[in-house]
């Protein structure tokens, strides 16, 4: 008959004696991105009495945090926390779209399962490194994609190709990191978890704007293409050229908006995902208007009020600026959409590469390229920041303009004599 054995109590972590040094290792868990085991680790220099006692220490506080992990009182799941945080946030329709595709097609299904207690800076850092890698987080094996229609295979064999990791943008993997970070803070003041993880997890570094303006030349011609397409796109064109105003704000502007007398755009509104709203930065603005654009603007609300006549309506200043064939009236804004595409066929056929936003970074370069100064030049933009934004997008501007200054005041010292 054998002798049952007393039940050893679990070994909580160890200290190894490594060379001059002593290294603290604490089982924390398996990583739910990658599946391996988790462990806490921390090296002591020196092997005597007092380095065994800061090891002895820094095992105590490991064992404390994984115990804590593991006990904290909220099991709610990543997923429910997740759908909570988007119910209680106020997000524009558009954002709240963007967000609810990037959680149900990408974070629920490698975290959603998750606790949020259980959740580390380490656990994301694994899944932004696993993303950039692969966009659907495969692991590393070779397979055939088959394309798969009511459950069954039903294409060719050509359509079924050898798997090929794409990495998710470091610009994607960002957002992912926003919404993350939004959830598990919400979930902080819920009091759900002690602490964000996500506020010291590190993201992929943010690419540095890198603002391709078309050069003068290439503004002319496209200005004059515009024109010569028709009056009222010619009039659009050339208001994003000396404006710098985003698209939403050109196809959202009303008559009312403009003040032809003191010569401004009293800029309140802009135009996103079918709906008006507050400008991108929620403030208010006014843009000032030059002679040549103020008789362009006057000579196109002459052809609008007569186009207006001809419907047997009546013109006023709340009708839109700006808008397409379907809607000559000017009741409905010209669409976002087909202002882009427009735009863009009208560069391809000119042999431009370029798009529409790039008229707002053309219209920025110029006057830091002239000596306006930054706030002026971000103030037009409407930049938040006090410029800060303006600076960090068009830093190499701004340098240019800093040489510019350089010069006028050396060339005002007098001259030194050898």
């Amino acid at each position: 008959m054998g002798v049952a054995r007393a039940k050893q109590p679990r070994k909580r972590g160890e200290i190894e004696r490594r060379g001059g040094t002593l290294r603290v290792k604490v089982y924390a868990g398996l990583d739910p991105v990658t599946g391996k085991r988790v462990y806490l680790r921390e090296t002591i220099q020196g092997t005597d009495e007092a380095a065994q006692k800061r090891a002895q220490k820094k095992l105590n506080e490991f064992a404390v945090r994984v115990d804590k992990q593991r006990k904290t009182p909220s099991s709610v799941k990543l997923s429910y926390a997740l759908d909570e945080w988007m119910r209680t946030s106020e997000i524009e329709d558009s954002t709240r779209k963007t967000y609810l595709g990037y959680i149900e097609r990408t974070i629920k299904p490698a975290l959603g399962t998750e606790s949020v207690n259980k959740l580390s800076a380490h656990t994301l850092e694994s899944f932004y490194t696993a993303l950039r890698r692969c966009r659907i987080r495969c692991d590393g094996t070779p397979f055939i994609e088959q394309h798969k229609k009511d459950g069954e295979h039903d294409c060719g064999a050509e359509e079924c190709r050898v798997h090929k990791c794409k990495p998710m943008a470091a610009s994607t993997v960002r957002q992912l990191h926003a919404i993350i970070s939004g959830t598990l803070g919400a979930a902080e003041r819920w009091q759900w978890i002690d602490g964000n993880p996500a506020r010291i997890a590190r993201r992929p570094r943010q690419k540095p704007p890198e603002p391709d303006p078309p050069t003068s030349a290439e503004a002319a011609k496209l200005v004059d293409e515009a024109f010569r397409m028709d009056d009222d796109w010619g009039t659009l064109v050339w208001l994003a050229v000396t404006t710098g105003m985003r698209r939403g704000e050109l196809v959202g502007l009303r008559f009312s908006c403009i003040d032809f007398d003191a010569e401004v755009i009293d800029l309140r509104r802009n135009w996103v995902g079918g709906k008006e709203k507050d400008t991108k930065t929620h403030q208010n603005r006014r843009i000032a208007l030059d002679t040549e654009t103020i008789v362009l603007l006057k000579e196109h609300r002459d052809r609008v009020a007569a186009r207006v006549r001809e419907l047997d309506s009546k013109f006023t200043d709340d009708l839109f600026v700006f808008t397409g064939t379907r809607t000559p009236g000017h009741t409905e804004p010209y669409s976002p959409n087909a202002v882009t595409q427009r735009y863009k066929d009208m560069a391809t056929r000119l042999g431009i590469d370029t798009h529409l936003h790039a008229l707002r970074h053309y219209s920025a370069t110029e006057l830091l390229t002239a000596g306006i100064d930054l706030r002026t030049v971000a103030g037009r933009l409407g930049h938040g920041g006090g410029g800060a934004t303006t600076l960090r997008v068009y830093a190499a501007w701004v340098a240019a303009t800093d040489r510019k200054a350089a010069e006028i005041l050396g060339s005002r010292m007098p001259k030194r004599r050898p």
